[in-house]
């Protein structure tokens, strides 16, 4: 397992690294290159999931409580991600359960692009990022729908018979210079990416405690035999308060 702790120069070098310029030499294959380094690279289109969950797998308690799954070493590594990638993407379910910004706070860093998948136009106006004069905001919705909440870019995407469709999500995304995309949830969202095996890595951040029941991280289609289950090639990290899985389903054809 690999210890990861942030001194500022490496992160400065990372920033730089994202913004496309070259750094002083502070580079090198220590964990915080090797974890954070996938992220930074620009020489094609990146897709990062990232799941934050308990010992046994839950996101928040029957409730609907999330509030403190994640530790702050948890916290700090997801606001890392929303800094270093052009986007962060999340369904519209987040919005209505969690009302979230989704911007960057707990780290120095830019804000992503924020982008809600919302098929059927279920946004609530009142969503509190809407208004916050954060960073730009694009909501993707079914080409049959006529929603437009206030402050946002709206893509209109061709229905499918499960809703829309990644490659056509992320093309859109494309054709408007973001590159690279964080992946943020909710489950079924994350399940959708992974299932369309757009994801380059999985971030499954786990926090020292069990919730005993409650929604989980990641929603996929069932499999019948253990032999079908998805194998990635896995690094392990110490976050300090969480234990970081950095999955990459790119690697060794996984």
């Amino acid at each position: 397992m690999q210890r990861v702790e942030m001194p500022d120069e490496v992160w400065v070098d990372l920033l730089a690294r994202r913004n496309g310029h070259n750094s002083d030499g502070n580079g090198g294959n220590g964990p915080n290159h090797r974890l954070y380094g996938p992220l930074v690279r620009r020489e094609r289109p990146f897709v990062l999931a990232q799941v934050g969950q308990s010992l046994d797998g839950r996101v928040a308690t029957p409730a609907g409580d999330a509030r403190d799954v994640s530790g702050s070493g948890g916290i700090a590594h997801l606001h890392r991600c929303r800094a270093l990638m052009d986007a962060v993407i999340v369904g519209v379910g987040t919005i209505v359960s969690d009302d979230p910004s989704l911007s960057v706070r707990a780290v120095t860093g830019p804000s992503p692009v924020r982008v809600v998948i919302d098929c059927n136009g279920r946004m609530p106006m009142g969503a509190k990022f809407l208004s916050d004069g954060g960073e730009r905001i694009i909501v993707i919705q079914a080409d049959d729908v006529d929603v437009r909440p206030a402050n946002a870019e709206i893509i209109r995407l061709p229905r499918t018979e499960r809703g829309l469709d990644v490659a056509d999500i992320l093309q859109a995304l494309r054709q408007r210079e973001l590159r690279s995309v964080l992946v943020e949830g909710g489950a079924r969202t994350v399940g959708r990416f992974l299932d369309a095996d757009a994801v380059d890595r999985l971030h499954v951040a786990i926090s020292p405690m069990i919730i005993g029941s409650g929604p989980t991280g990641i929603l996929l289609p069932p499999v019948h035999r253990l032999t079908d289950a998805r194998r990635p090639k896995v690094d392990v990290y110490d976050m300090g308060t969480d234990i970081l899985f950095d999955c990459d389903f790119r690697a060794n054809g996984g």
